[in-house]
């Protein structure tokens, strides 16, 4: 089975863009243009990310975190004995190595990003494997391509959410995708975060912008088209998107930086999290 891909953007000239001397700032960036820069920014970037941190996310762990949560001990989606048979989808899949641990415990599961990049090193991990290939999908989370009522499982480990700017129809079309009593589990930058700056050091324990403002982070070329948007929302944001989507939510988990653990990831450190929470997992139901 190859890569299906699912065009729900313009693509024309998301291979075109040189990144070199980008801008950062603070600006608004629809949802066409949030799109456009995270399926480019990850196909230029998807081999960078997976020789940095293939070692740390393996070919088929499940982690939620870089402060190294796993499902196998979290068990957020579940008891992993009842995991086979189930239809799960993992959205902002990467590599699919959060998928390739599901279907390592029978579930069918379908990994969905909109890089094509990414989705070609999920292929890479199994042929090198010689696993059966876990079933790919190249789209946008925003517009799923899937039927009503086609998942018991839906999840995301700092996938898709972030760089989506109407997280409130992403939670509506992952309730659609689900049957009833589906859980969907999904982990995040914990927004407090953004008031700090993205630093792993103590310049990074500092509060330099509100809390509640947001307006997205964004990188430009010179042209000022985006290249990198992420999006932020508070915790009551997020709760109210998914209240309003007809989610019940059962719980939101802030794992702690755990002894041992010395690896840095980008502004996640030791240092950091044992001051400040770095992650924020939500878990919820369908009704």
């Amino acid at each position: 089975m190859g890569i299906i891909t699912v065009a729900t953007t313009p693509q024309s000239d998301l291979h075109d863009l040189d990144d070199d001397g980008d801008d950062a700032l603070r600006r608004e960036a629809e949802a066409g243009e949030s799109s456009r820069a995270s399926r480019h920014w990850w196909d230029r970037n998807a081999d960078e990310y997976q020789d940095e941190h293939g070692e740390f996310l393996g070919d088929d762990r499940f982690t939620w975190c870089p402060e190294g949560l796993d499902e196998a001990d979290a068990k957020l989606l579940g008891d992993p004995a009842e995991l086979a048979g189930r239809d799960v989808l993992e959205l902002g899949a990467g590599a699919a190595q959060c998928s390739r641990w599901l279907a390592g415990r029978g579930a069918r599961a379908v990994a969905l990003d909109i890089s094509f990049r990414q989705l070609q090193h999920s292929r890479r991990i199994d042929l090198s494997r010689g696993l059966a290939p876990v079933p790919v999908v190249q789209a946008d989370a925003a517009v799923l391509p899937f039927a009503d009522r086609s998942f018991d499982l839906v999840c995301s480990a700092y996938g898709a959410v972030p760089f989506s700017a109407d997280t409130a129809a992403l939670m509506r079309e992952v309730h659609r995708v689900l049957r009833p009593g589906g859980r969907w589990v999904f982990s995040v930058t914990h927004p407090i975060r953004w008031a700090f700056p993205d630093e792993p050091g103590v310049e990074g324990l500092t509060a330099t912008a509100s809390y509640f403002d947001r307006t997205p982070y964004v990188e430009q070329d010179e042209q000022g088209r985006a290249t990198y948007v992420e999006h932020h929302r508070t915790l009551g944001d997020r709760v109210r998107e998914l209240v309003g989507a007809g989610f019940r939510l059962l719980d939101l988990v802030e794992p702690q930086w755990p002894e041992g653990h010395e690896q840095e990831w980008g502004g996640w450190s030791p240092l950091r999290g044992r001051l400040i929470p770095g992650t924020a997992i939500f878990v919820a139901e369908r009704d």
